[in-house]
C-alpha cells in the first residue's frame, strides 16, 4: 500500500468575496487585509506540518494565499510552488464580476437552481469536475511515480516525520499508521501534499471524492457540511491510499473537512 496525506486550503477572503460579488477565473481580485491575516492564521496553524508538494491555482487570491501560509512555516519555507490552471476556481462567464444575487436571478429565469445552473460563456459543473479529476489523478501518478523511485532509499524514516506532524493538529486516529502498534500493516506516508484553491472547484473536486471514490467521512462530519462551501481559509485532509495494483482506484479518507480553528481569535495577531 502507498499512501500520501492531500491538504485542500480555500483561499483568504477578498473585497469581493465580502460584497458577495461573483469573481469566478475573470475577476482576479487580491486579497482583502481579513484576507491576507487569515493565510497568516492558516500559516501558523501549519507551520510544523512537513508538506513535500505544495500546488496552488494560479489566480492572484491563491497564490497571495499559499506565500502566507510557507511564510510563517518553520519546515518548508522554501519549498517551490507549482502553479496549476486546472486549479481556478470555477468560470462564470457573464456573471463574473456580478453580484451573487444577480447570479441566482439568471438561474431562476432560466428555471434551475443556482449551483446547477451555467451562465453564458461559464463552465458546467461537469466540466468542473473535469478538471479537479483530471488533477488529482495526475498527482497520484506523481506520487506513486515518485514513491516507487524512492523505495529502496526511504525505510520508513521520511514517512514517520510526515505523519507525525500531521497528528499534531489534526485528529488522524485510525486513519494514522500507529508507532506503538507494530503488527498494523498501514506503511506510513510516503508524501503530504498541500493545495491552495478556490471555494466552488474544492466543493466539486470533494463531491468526486465522495460520490466516485466512496471516500469514507469522519463521524462528526454532518450532511450540511458537505453540502457547503469552504469558508476562506477552510482546511481540508485527506489520506488516500494505493493498494499494490496501481490500475485500482485509491481509497481515501477524509480527516477534517474546511476546519477553521486557526480562525478563531487568531485573525487579529500576525
Amino acid at each position: 500500500m502507498t499512501r500520501f496525506a492531500l491538504t485542500v486550503v480555500r483561499h483568504g477572503e477578498t473585497r469581493l468575496n465580502k460584497e458577495k460579488i461573483i469573481q469566478g477565473q475573470g475577476v482576479d481580485e487580491p486579497l482583502s487585509e481579513t484576507g491576507f491575516k487569515q493565510a497568516a492564521a492558516a500559516g501558523i496553524f501549519l507551520n510544523n506540518v512537513k508538506f513535500t508538494h505544495v500546488f496552488s491555482s494560479d489566480l492572484m487570491r491563491t497564490k497571495q494565499t499559499v506565500h502566507g501560509i510557507l511564510e510563517k512555516s518553520n519546515v518548508c519555507k522554501d519549498l517551490t510552488v507549482k502553479y496549476d490552471s486546472r486549479l481556478r476556481e470555477r468560470k462564470y462567464g457573464v456573471a463574473e464580476g456580478r453580484a451573487l444575487s444577480e447570479l441566482r436571478a439568471m438561474a431562476k429565469a432560466a428555471g434551475e437552481e443556482c449551483p446547477m445552473f451555467t451562465p453564458p460563456g461559464g463552465e458546467t459543473l461537469d466540466q468542473v469536475k473535469m478538471r479537479g479529476k483530471d488533477f488529482f489523478n495526475i498527482l497520484c501518478q506523481l506520487i506513486l511515480q515518485e514513491a516507487g523511485q524512492n523505495e529502496q532509499f526511504s525505510q520508513g524514516a521520511p514517512s514517520n516525520c510526515l505523519e507525525t506532524s500531521l497528528a499534531e493538529i489534526f485528529p488522524l486516529g485510525k486513519t494514522c499508521a500507529s508507532e506503538s502498534n507494530s503488527d498494523s500493516d498501514a506503511p506510513g506516508l510516503v508524501a503530504s501534499v498541500l493545495v491552495v484553491s478556490h471555494g466552488a472547484y474544492m466543493k466539486s473536486l470533494f463531491n468526486y471524492f465522495l460520490t466516485d471514490l466512496k471516500c469514507s467521512l469522519p463521524s462528526t462530519l454532518n450532511k450540511s457540511e458537505l453540502m457547503s462551501v469552504s469558508p476562506n481559509t477552510g482546511i481540508s485532509l485527506f489520506i488516500v491510499n494505493f493498494e499494490k495494483g496501481r490500475e485500482v482506484n485509491p481509497t481515501i479518507q477524509c480527516v477534517c473537512m474546511y476546519l477553521q480553528d486557526h480562525l478563531n481569535g487568531g485573525t487579529e495577531t500576525h
